[in-house]
């Protein structure tokens, strides 16, 4: 005898990061705060529960990360594989330390396509690491330049 399939709110829920898409979270997400590593620089912000592009249901949202790689690090083909490589390092990274209501934006850099995939695993983790470093937030946002 089988014993009876576990109810649905049995289940863990899956927090898997949502994709960036619209530019203008991605200009948002740029006036927050950033780390830079070899491979990258990651730009992170809090969103806020007015923004009419948020799917902010019940509880928190899940976070979001976009990806942009420019035309300087390569042709398309090599922009496509930089690309691909950051989404799947996000994608295999469960343990990864990505608030719920934070967009990320990873700005990919040619390192990143020659990078040891294991290595560009650790430096993601430790960039989310610095960022979510409470003596960092106590710093407050980037300042911005005058206009």
């Amino acid at each position: 005898m089988t014993s009876p399939a576990p109810a649905s709110s049995d289940l863990p829920v899956s927090r898997r990061p949502l994709r960036l898409k619209k530019r203008a979270d991605f200009v948002r997400a740029a006036k927050g705060a950033r780390v830079t590593a070899r491979a990258f620089a990651l730009q992170a912000r809090k969103r806020q529960a007015d923004n009419p592009s948020d799917d902010v249901g019940e509880g928190a949202a899940p976070a979001r990360v976009g990806f942009t790689v420019t035309k300087k690090t390569g042709n398309s083909v090599v922009r496509n594989r930089i690309r691909r490589r950051l989404r799947e390092v996000v994608r295999l990274g469960e343990a990864l330390p990505l608030r719920p209501d934070h967009d990320y934006v990873l700005i990919a850099r040619r390192d990143a396509l020659s990078m040891d995939f294991r290595a560009l695993g650790h430096e993601l983790e430790r960039a989310l690491q610095k960022l979510n470093d409470p003596k960092r937030a106590a710093a407050g946002p980037r300042p911005t330049r005058p206009t």
